[in-house]
């Protein structure tokens, strides 16, 4: 009977930034024996793995590429190193492997070959926004992208807006980030004046923002979100 490698989930840092201060030794350690690599894209994942460990020889990793462009008969591919007894190291754009990040697609397929799934520590935007937003951390969605359509995006703010109210629930949501002032404007056109509105902007880095206010304090506000990561909260008023 063949051993299984494992597949390792690995955190990566949010942005331009000292790994040291946001990713646990066990993430370096990892890397030290794991050479294969299923990435969104080859170059910054490069990059993260020699700002963590900038003694592994680069010409040794096998990268395969997992993004919006991929058939999904490559799938089965990206595997076939874990079935022949290699361990495999996930990694994403979006920080945590798995979480708003296609790489969940791979973990689904690892479970049903048996494969043993080992997810390490680091930061992940969505509960760090969460827990620096005072707002309830024991119901709480994720949505992802609203509509891009105008109507379409006020009517999803305002769905949002109700299921918060009804269930007493946090609804967190992002933006492409050269959209965010367009999507902060729309927001505060659409929600009601008490409505709790938290930005949560450029987590774990120097220029980090965060700041829960009423919508109607909110518009009292300047502040510029232009190409920034953001996560965005609202909830009822307590």
């Amino acid at each position: 009977m063949n051993i299984l490698g494992k597949l390792y989930l690995i955190p990566t840092t949010l942005g331009e930034m000292n790994a040291d201060d946001v990713l646990p030794q066990t993430i370096k350690r990892a890397i030290d024996f794991i050479d294969y690599y299923i990435v969104e894209n080859e170059k910054t994942a490069r990059k993260s793995i020699k700002i963590v460990h900038a003694e592994k020889k680069q010409s040794e990793l096998k990268l395969f590429l997992l993004n919006k462009h991929t058939d999904a008969k490559e799938h089965l591919d990206f595997i076939k190193p874990l079935l022949e007894g290699h361990n495999v190291g996930l990694m994403s754009e979006a920080g945590c492997p798995g979480v708003a990040d296609p790489g969940a697609v791979i973990v689904k397929i690892a479970h049903e070959k048996g494969i043993q799934v080992v997810p390490l520590v680091g930061p992940s935007s969505i509960l760090l926004a969460l827990m620096a937003s005072g707002m309830n951390g024991q119901s709480f969605t994720f949505n992802g992208y609203l509509p891009i359509d105008k109507s379409e995006k006020k009517h999803a703010i305002k769905g949002l807006e109700k299921l918060s109210f009804d269930k007493n629930q946090s609804q967190l949501f992002i933006e492409t980030p050269y959209r965010n002032n367009k999507l902060l404007e729309d927001i505060l056109q659409t929600l009601q004046p008490n409505t709790l509105l938290c930005i949560a902007c450029d987590i774990t880095l120097p220029t980090e923002y965060i700041k829960t206010m009423t919508v109607n304090l909110w518009k009292k506000q300047k502040v510029d979100l232009h190409n920034r990561p953001c996560i965005f909260i609202i909830h009822k008023t307590y």
